[in-house]
């Protein structure tokens, strides 16, 4: 029921009561309190709040099985209202007819272009919560009537404003920052905006609210009020409390699950109470005595599954699009039509509705006998009680229920069994299915299949062109097997879709970087970091790219970034210890190269401090190096010679041939440099070079120059010191000052 239920009427529209009618209840008050005005709310979202936990699954199931009880009936409700009959039909023509062929158009558009999709569920998830309120609402409107409470104007428009204020505060919610869900779009009003209007709405609601109901209970009392005031806590637990914790507390309720989980269930019962009363009045008035609760529910559950089930799997199935974006497709167009087709069907302005929902004495015009058309006939014949109109109603109905029951088992193999023959069966019946085939796909993973979880990325992709992270999915696992050429084609595509997706550049620059593409690399990562200062990755990446090709400044700048962000969060960079030391030196030695020598000292301490403490001898050993040349160009020599010393020890100890050879090549010249017996440094370099003919590393020509020019220098005394190598090495490694070392060996 919408909001337009309880529309003040002018006064020829009003309808007289039953003046003997002295009970404003429908059902009876312990039913019409907890499920018409939602008295059991509280415990049950309370239960629901406290079982969740790790059981998100079962829950998940449970809920969908409650919508084959609750939510898809309550939407048939309306459904069997104004499709039963050929009058009803056509009195309520714009909607039965012409706003579903639109809403089946844009179910088609949805179907082949995909953007549409999250504007139609979004549009859906906005007006779910107005839906909500406008019933509560009306059904306060309702139980004052009934309980000749008559609300005054200031009564009538203070309740009126407070449901909606509640609805805005909601609403606003859902529209505050950026959308966490891809399928629903948000207008990112910043918080600051948002937190003060969304508590001035509600201080408002529980102002204007309370103010009415003690005014209505001053002329009634407060039993006649208690049902009013049983569905003003009903809005203010479904839609303040959420928000209200979230503002107290910082911790976001996600709205618009609790929207359709327990909220969806309770308000769908609601629905179902109001509705099952009337038809059962309307038919006992037309003289239906034979009128059946059970009969009438089975048609609802029927109906429902008619609504919800077929298509997606229909759709899915002959069109190959996905089961997941198709089933929220019809779900929103459903309920779309449904919120519209409630509104123009339950209004107290129609003299049936009153008649049964206030007990008016007036009974309405009478209906005049119309000539029938041929499809008029059809729908009599199919509602008589004809053999064949009989037969047909029974098989559809036991159909609908057994693809009902299919659509839950479907549902409980793919996500609660959860094991991969279940999966394996439910991607049998839906093979179109992008979520199921990425369940598939780590099932498969886990098992060690690779490949068959690769065939099932690849399906999900297939079916799913327009979902990035779908995409994403399948991309990663293409370069996990060493598909990068395909893998970087796709995330052309990728970011085609989505140009600002910070982690697809991340990727796609690796991508770029690997098949040698290395100025479209440096450009996705800078694309990246503007996006995301905080990709921590691409700052990394981009920063060692562009210390590759020369721009050490720039290259510095990101390695600060990197550094920045890792010192803020260090419990998300466990286990990038090599990498934050080598952006230490990095930085160090930018500092150094910009005349920031105390900065440069500091940055390379931090940095063999940081390699001492995680074990990382060989950044050690390098970040002494620097040091050392640091030391030499302060005019520290001696200190300068110790680092150099400290570092061999370390290549030593680690058993890095390639690293030893440079550090005894630099060690080398800077004995020459420091005016060293000659002696001294061919040893070094004999040394160099004997460690690294082994790897043949590209540093080896220059080794072997360097050993050849001093042993030039050295003439004769050469022989001597490779008879004595070891010696040479010994007392080299051993300076300890570098006046002492300056006497001839």
């Amino acid at each position: 029921m919408s909001i337009s239920l309880a529309q003040p009427e002018s006064q020829s529209e009003t309808t007289p009561r039953n003046p003997g009618h002295s009970t404003p209840w429908v059902y009876t008050p312990a039913i019409d309190l907890l499920v018409g005005c939602g008295a059991w709310s509280a415990p049950l979202l309370l239960m629901t709040a406290l079982a969740g936990g790790g059981k998100a699954a079962h829950w998940s199931f449970a809920f969908y099985l409650l919508a084959l009880l609750f939510n898809y009936p309550h939407f048939m409700a309306t459904a069997y209202r104004a499709y039963r009959s050929y009058d009803e039909l056509t009195r309520y023509r714009f909607y039965t007819i012409h706003v579903a062929l639109l809403l089946a158009l844009a179910g088609v558009i949805a179907h082949v272009w995909y953007p549409a999709l999250p504007w139609i569920f979004t549009l859906y998830i906005c007006w779910s919560p107005w839906h909500y309120t406008g019933q509560n609402f009306g059904l306060a409107m309702m139980f004052t009537r009934r309980a000749a409470l008559d609300p005054t104007e200031n009564e009538r428009r203070a309740l009126h404003l407070a449901f909606i204020a509640s609805y805005v505060m909601l609403l606003l919610s859902f529209h505050t920052g950026a959308s966490g869900d891809p399928m629903i779009l948000s207008l990112g009003i910043p918080a600051v905006v948002t937190l003060p209007a969304r508590v001035t709405l509600a201080i408002f609601f529980l102002g204007a609210s309370a103010w009415a109901i003690s005014s209505l209970a001053s002329r009634g009392g407060w039993k006649a009020t208690l049902p009013t005031a049983t569905l003003v806590s009903t809005q203010f637990l479904w839609f303040l409390l959420p928000a209200l914790v979230e503002l107290l507390s910082g911790k976001e309720v996600p709205q618009t699950r609790y929207s359709s989980g327990i909220l969806a269930v309770l308000h769908s019962a609601q629905y179902l109470w109001i509705t099952s009363y009337y038809q059962r009045r309307e038919a006992r008035a037309a003289g239906n005595a034979a009128w059946s609760f059970s009969r009438y529910m089975l048609i609802l559950v029927a109906g429902g599954i008619a609504l919800f089930v077929p298509g997606p799997w229909i759709a899915s199935r002959v069109f190959h699009v996905d089961f997941g974006a198709s089933f929220l497709t019809f779900t929103a167009l459903v309920s779309l039509h449904h919120f519209l087709l409630d509104g123009a069907v339950w209004k107290l302005r129609d003299s049936r509705i009153a008649r049964f929902l206030l007990n008016s004495t007036d009974s309405g015009a009478a209906s005049e006998a119309k000539p029938q058309s041929a499809f008029a006939r059809g729908m009599a014949w199919l509602a008589g009680a004809g053999v064949g109109a009989r037969a047909l109603r029974i098989g559809t109905v036991a159909a609908l229920l057994v693809w009902g029951g299919l659509d839950r088992l479907h549902f409980y193999y793919a996500n609660v069994a959860a094991s991969l023959p279940d999966l394996q069966r439910a991607a049998k019946w839906t093979p179109d299915d992008s979520s199921l085939q990425l369940l598939l796909a780590r099932a498969e993973a886990s098992t060690g299949d690779k490949e068959a979880a690769l065939r099932s990325l690849q399906r999900a992709a297939e079916v799913n062109l327009r979902d990035v992270s779908v995409q994403q999915a399948y991309a990663e696992a293409l370069i996990q097997a060493g598909h990068d050429e395909e893998a970087y084609s796709l995330y052309q595509k990728i970011l085609a879709l989505a140009p600002r997706n910070a982690d697809a550049l991340v990727n796609y620059g690796l991508l770029a970087h690997r098949l040698g593409h290395d100025t479209e690399a440096i450009d996705s990562w800078q694309r990246a970091v503007d996006v995301d200062p905080g990709q921590t990755n691409a700052q990394l990446y981009l920063a060692q790219a562009l210390d590759q090709v020369g721009e050490s400044a720039a290259a510095a700048r990101h390695y600060r970034a990197y550094l920045e962000f890792v010192a803020k969060q260090p419990g998300k960079h466990r286990g990038e210890n090599g990498a934050v030391i080598s952006a230490l030196i990095k930085v160090a030695d930018a500092d150094a190269t910009a005349g920031q020598m105390a900065a440069a000292m500091k940055g390379y301490t931090a940095a063999m401090q940081f390699a001492q403490k995680s074990d990382e001898i060989p950044l050690q050993s390098l970040a002494l190096m620097h040091s050392a040349d640091l030391l030499e160009r302060l005019g520290k020599p001696a200190e300068a010679a110790h680092s150099y010393q400290q570092a061999l020890k370390l290549d030593e100890q680690a058993g890095d041939a390639q690293a030893a050879a440079i550090d005894w090549l630099n060690y080398g010249q800077f004995l020459r440099r420091q005016k060293q017996p000659e002696a001294l440094v061919f040893a070094c370099f004999l040394k160099s070079e004997e460690l690294l003919r082994t790897s043949l590393g590209k540093e080896l020509p220059v080794i072997v120059k360097e050993r050849e020019m001093s042993e030039a220098r050295l003439g004769k005394g050469a022989a001597a010191v490779r008879g004595k190598l070891p010696e040479f090495l010994a007392k080299a490694a051993s300076l300890s000052s570098l006046a002492a070392a300056a006497k001839p060996a």
